[in-house]
């Protein structure tokens, strides 16, 4: 071997042996991680088996349930987070929907400082906004579907009136409380415009006992005594007329204080002077408006 060859030699044996030592470390280091995870796996383990003997059988029973419990949280867990994020998905595509039914339309006298319009005319708007809400309906569970049925329904009212009596009949028939009463009151107004004034009448009035939130009584009550006038029941559409202003006045807080009137009431005391001042005037007064307070 020649002196040159060993010469090298001799230079490379420190870096081989460096190597060496740089991975043995490595490997140590490792091997440690997975010593430490094997005695912390055999400390849990023997954890599990002690208590697995004091219980014995029915114990492990326990033990086997109690895994379960845990995987269920587990997947009930990732399933709330798909939810949450589907809710918001949904919602977020909703309020695009309504903010196109809302947009402003050109017209030959514009608003200054008003939005610049989106479309031409409210006829290019709406089936705009119909599609729209028809990619949520398909697209997504309750109650965004039936709420977006609802709206696409209102909004057929002007281009397919039979589409529409359709969609708002199948959405007051539905299990969802707020749309399923918002259609049955625009569905009770569009067949007293179409002079269907029995149906409407009967829908107005269950309205008005199902006491909903988004519907009240009153405002239900309000139209069915313009129904009653329109078919000529004066008595009936004064009494009911009556009984929204006379509960309206007799309406107090927890803190014993008149509340204010709705604007149904208001509405309603309006239409009672001008129908009946007779019956008008036998009303509770109303209580004042400002507290001397």
């Amino acid at each position: 071997m020649s002196v040159s060859v060993i010469i090298h030699l001799k230079e490379r044996r420190p870096l081989y042996g460096l190597a060496r030592k740089n991975d043995v470390a490595k490997y140590k280091k490792k091997r440690a991680r997975e010593l430490q995870h094997d005695k912390f796996r055999d400390a849990a383990g023997r954890v599990f088996d002690r208590v697995g003997d004091k219980l014995e059988g029915q114990g492990k029973t326990l033990l086997y349930g109690l895994a379960g419990v845990i995987l269920l949280a587990v997947l009930l867990g990732v399933y709330l987070k798909w939810s949450n994020r589907k809710s918001d998905e949904a919602r977020r595509a909703l309020g695009r929907a309504i903010a196109i039914a809302t947009a402003p339309v050109s017209s030959a006298s514009p608003i200054p400082g008003a939005p610049a319009p989106e479309f031409s005319s409210e006829q290019e708007r709406s089936q705009r906004a119909i599609e729209v809400f028809q990619q949520v309906a398909t697209k997504y569970g309750d109650p965004y579907r039936t709420e977006a049925r609802y709206f696409m329904g209102t909004l057929l009212l002007k281009s397919d009136r039979n589409k529409a009596i359709s969609e708002l009949t199948a959405v007051s028939q539905s299990s969802e409380e707020e749309p399923a009463a918002l259609a049955k009151f625009a569905l009770a107004q569009a067949l007293e415009a179409d002079g269907k004034l029995d149906e409407a009448a009967k829908l107005y009035t269950e309205l008005a006992a199902r006491k909903s939130e988004v519907v009240t009584s009153n405002t239900a009550d309000l139209r069915l005594a313009g129904v009653y006038e329109k078919q000529g029941k004066k008595k009936e559409a004064v009494d009911l007329l009556f009984n929204i202003v006379e509960a309206s006045r007799k309406a107090k807080d927890a803190d014993g204080l008149p509340l204010s009137p709705s604007a149904a009431a208001r509405d309603a005391s309006e239409k009672l002077e001008k129908l009946d001042a007779d019956r008008y005037a036998k009303l509770t007064p109303e209580a004042p408006r400002d507290s001397p307070f």
